[in-house]
């Protein structure tokens, strides 16, 4: 597709954001809009969080955030509920998990923006919202980093 073109400049006082560009070549979309519940990184009692989790409605539609192909769409990993991977290119994989619903299916070429399924709370969450990850590798990298900055976010 024609290149992008340059990024708009960051407002004054907009809030802060992980320090860093972003480490990844390439581009990433918003996966559904909502508030962000549960950031990335360690929290208490040890656990951590491997990516983000945004509220969303229930049923609401969330899209791939980059084109690629479906490694994965299913419900056997525990917790996870209904998940969808996406492997891109660069060995990055971008995870969209606790879904009510999936429209695609694994091998599937999926573009920017495509329909993967819709949101829910399966797994093991008390209310619709999707988890999103992105990992180069095994390694996972905060969605925040990659993802554009939203308005009013």
């Amino acid at each position: 597709g024609p290149a992008s073109g340059p990024a708009a400049p960051a407002p004054t006082g907009a809030p802060s954001r992980p320090t860093g560009a972003p480490t990844l070549s390439l581009s990433f979309q918003w996966p559904v809009e909502g508030e962000i519940i549960e950031t990335f990184g360690p929290k208490q009692g040890g656990r951590r969080n491997d990516g983000v989790n945004i509220a969303a409605p229930e049923g609401a539609p969330f899209r791939a955030a980059a084109g690629g192909e479906v490694a994965y769409a299913g419900n056997e990993i525990p917790g996870y509920g209904w998940l969808v991977l996406v492997r891109h290119e660069g060995g990055v994989i971008t995870a969209y998990a606790h879904a009510r619903a999936l429209k695609v299916a694994e091998g599937d070429r999926v573009r920017a923006g495509q329909v993967l399924g819709e949101v829910g709370a399966s797994g093991r969450v008390s209310r619709p919202q999707l988890h999103f990850e992105i990992r180069r590798g095994v390694t996972p990298i905060d969605p925040l980093r990659e993802l554009p900055r939203r308005a009013g976010a």
